[in-house]
């Protein structure tokens, strides 16, 4: 497996109701940037998605967002654009998921909408037909993504899920863990011998 370099954080556009979403983002961010790693997200600078920036921004972090053009009045503030040291404007969705997620090692799932989870499932898809083995992570703050994963055991118990070996998505309680299981798991030796201290698999 590839070294991490960048983690691409899929969120939501906005806060939600509980204030733990809004901070795990701030966490996430802050660890990703103390990691030496890159941010890569969708470019926006409201709700959990603006959280992530802040906090890789604040600790000195190396961000690249990632926009399609017809959001950028909608998700970004001018001010908060200017501060990120890489800017993409992309003509549309399609577009701005292939970036995200050719520009990325790894890729992690805050809560989110709709948006959150096609981007999430997309990349997920691609892992099962094979087109690549770079770590998932649900950071499943306050169980936000329990019901997601007894979606998906339900989808392998009933055989809809034939090549589960391709598709190891892991589930992270604490959104401070989520950087060293991403790291972790890029070790396929230690994978291994377990790392069920920190996380487990859907």
């Amino acid at each position: 497996m590839a070294p991490i370099r960048s983690i691409c954080v899929y969120c939501g556009s906005s806060p939600g109701r509980d204030e733990a979403y809004y901070q795990s983002g701030l966490t996430l961010g802050r660890a990703i940037a103390g990691a030496g790693l890159r941010l890569v997200y969708g470019g926006g600078s409201r709700g959990i998605m603006g959280a992530v920036s802040n906090g890789a921004l604040d600790a000195g972090g190396k961000v690249t967002g990632i926009i399609p053009r017809f959001l950028v009045n909608k998700e970004a503030s001018e001010n908060a654009v200017q501060r990120l040291d890489e800017v993409i404007i992309t003509e549309d969705m399609h577009a701005r998921k292939h970036l995200m997620f050719e520009k990325s090692d790894a890729f992690v799932a805050l809560p989110g909408g709709i948006g959150t989870v096609e981007e999430i499932v997309e990349v997920m898809t691609w892992a099962q037909l094979g087109h690549h083995r770079k770590p998932i992570v649900f950071a499943n703050v306050n169980g936000f993504w329990n019901r997601f994963a007894a979606m998906l055991a339900h989808m392998r118990e009933e055989g809809f899920i034939h090549t589960g070996s391709l598709v190891k998505p892991l589930i992270v309680d604490d959104v401070a863990e989520v950087v060293p299981a991403i790291l972790f798991a890029a070790d396929e030796k230690r994978v291994d011998h377990g790392t069920k201290a920190i996380i487990d698999r859907m």
